[in-house]
């Protein structure tokens, strides 16, 4: 069997999280590392930008402010999506290993595979969408992520519970996503302007959470562990439980100080 690293990295800024997701993606790709499984948390609460997503037109910057919500752009593509209580991965590895089969819908089912397991072994209703995304790229729900089901995406009774985007560097690719355990609607319409844009507030019934199905409320912890042991079964792997070596802090932290923390980058659309 494979060894992965298993990080928790706990509670980290918005622009720290990405930073760290990218040192490890520039690490594995370097072959400096093994592929790495990561769970992390948000503080404060974050709404992270797709590469591509214009802050103009896409998020209200003065309520995310009102809210103290951080607001960082990712280096991958997609919507804007309000990180906070919920449990948030990522997959980093070669995606030309027989594990993954080498295209992004490839990598996107495998893992979407094992988000679907440890959802039913949760004793939750899930199911996978198949097709395309709805609508086109001036489509209603343009800027919630969780508003409209894509390829090997996550459904609970027609609510979408995951939403992920990828990132491929040379031979590597990753994979960060994120699985609401709770979502304060009203708070995510005010800050992603869904209230302004006629069609849009009835998007939000769409969106779901964890624990909007589950009999007892699930923790973080819970989610990741077994997270972790259907990742470990999917993908034939043992965990090495570790942390981001020397290196890789420190190139986080420049990448948190010079990119993902300044303004060039988080508002250059």
């Amino acid at each position: 069997m494979n060894t992965w690293r298993l990080i928790h990295s706990g509670f980290q800024s918005g622009s720290m999280n990405m930073a760290l997701d990218e040192a490890l993606l520039t690490a594995v790709a370097a072959g400096q590392s093994p592929p790495v499984l990561r769970f992390y948390r948000w503080r404060p609460a974050t709404v992270t930008l797709g590469y591509g997503q214009s802050v103009a037109t896409d998020i209200d910057l003065p309520a995310c402010r009102e809210a103290g919500l951080d607001v960082v752009r990712r280096l991958t593509g997609g919507r804007a999506v309000l990180h906070d209580q919920e449990v948030t991965y990522a997959v980093i590895a070669p995606w030309s290993s027989p594990a993954f089969g080498h295209s992004v819908l490839d990598c996107y089912r495998v893992i979407a595979d094992v988000l679907l397991a440890t959802l039913r072994q949760l004793g939750l209703p899930a199911a996978l969408v198949p097709g395309k995304p709805r609508g086109g790229p001036r489509n209603v729900a343009r800027a919630v992520c969780f508003s409209a089901p894509s390829q090997y995406e996550l459904v609970i009774e027609g609510r979408k519970v995951a939403g992920s985007a990828q990132k491929r560097q040379g031979e590597v690719f990753l994979q960060h996503g994120s699985i609401p355990l709770e979502m304060d609607l009203a708070l995510l319409g005010r800050v992603l302007k869904t209230a302004s844009r006629p069609g849009e507030t009835e998007q939000l019934a769409s969106v779901g959470w964890l624990n909007h199905w589950a009999a007892k409320p699930f923790t973080q912890e819970v989610v990741e562990t077994r997270l972790a042991e259907q990742f470990a079964a999917g993908l034939q792997c043992h965990w090495q439980v570790s942390e981001p070596s020397a290196a890789e802090q420190a190139m986080a932290l420049k990448l948190c100080h010079e990119k993902y923390g300044h303004p060039d980058w988080n508002l250059k659309r």
